[in-house]
């Protein structure tokens, strides 16, 4: 006897494909679009943007999608999702799109710092560009998609104001944040802290990256000079 699909399986196979580049971009994604859209990942939980090297799989995954999203500012090293998404001939939205950047200086290199989903605000912005972006795609949907971005933007303000509302509790003095790799600036600048990484802003050997004996010895000096209490390490 045969059985055919069942509704839920057609539905599934309708999903449009979202392909994103990096963990963070997925998760605001997956908040706009809910069940209606298939997001996936390039990137698993714990690689490196900075030094992801594309293999042939994200190709065949990116030719399937109807949109391609990426932080940009070059987070994606060598710009690998913009390769993708072109040679693809896939639409790409970059999430940091009507953001300024804060600048870091390297090596004497000035470069945008691409980490800009650690303020809250700039989250906010994220999500609203993805909103617009798929919906471009998949216009039918718009208000769904803006009704989605708007609550949880809605929830991005709540958590500013319970950071600052913590932060507040911390003396002015005492904001020092020491960290493996520059990646805290956004939410240094908005919550007043200020911050020392020995990696320099990538965890690669591009511009700033590698910890060097001098940039080891400058955080050992911080660590000391500032009285910090606690070191956070990433993955």
């Amino acid at each position: 006897m045969f059985v055919g699909p069942t509704q839920a399986q057609e539905e599934e196979e309708k999903k449009l494909l979202a392909v994103c580049s990096t963990t963070q971009v997925a998760d605001f994604a997956r908040q706009v679009v809910g069940d209606r859209w298939d997001v996936q990942c390039v990137l698993a939980a714990g690689q490196d943007p900075h030094l992801y090297e594309v293999k042939p799989g994200d190709a065949r995954l990116v030719a399937q999608a109807a949109i391609c999203l990426e932080n940009g500012w070059h987070l994606e090293g060598n710009e690998w999702m913009k390769t993708l998404s072109k040679d693809a001939g896939k639409p790409l939205v970059s999430c940091v799109t009507g953001l300024k950047p804060l600048e870091l200086v390297e090596d004497g290199e000035t470069i945008d710092d691409p980490h800009a989903w650690f303020s809250p605000k700039n989250a906010a912005v994220y999500v609203n560009n993805i909103a617009r972006g798929v919906s471009q795609i998949d216009p039918e949907h718009t208000d769904e998609y803006k009704a989605r971005a708007d609550f949880y933007v809605q929830q991005l303000r709540t958590l500013h104001v319970w950071i600052q509302k913590e932060v507040n509790t911390v003396p002015k003095t005492q904001r020092k944040l020491i960290t493996s790799h520059d990646a805290f600036n956004y939410f240094c600048s908005e919550y007043g802290f200020t911050s020392s990484a020995p990696a320099g802003w990538s965890t690669g050997d591009e511009v700033g990256g590698g910890i060097t004996a001098e940039r080891r010895q400058q955080s050992i000096k911080s660590i000391r000079d500032f009285g910090i209490k606690a070191i956070f390490v990433e993955t």
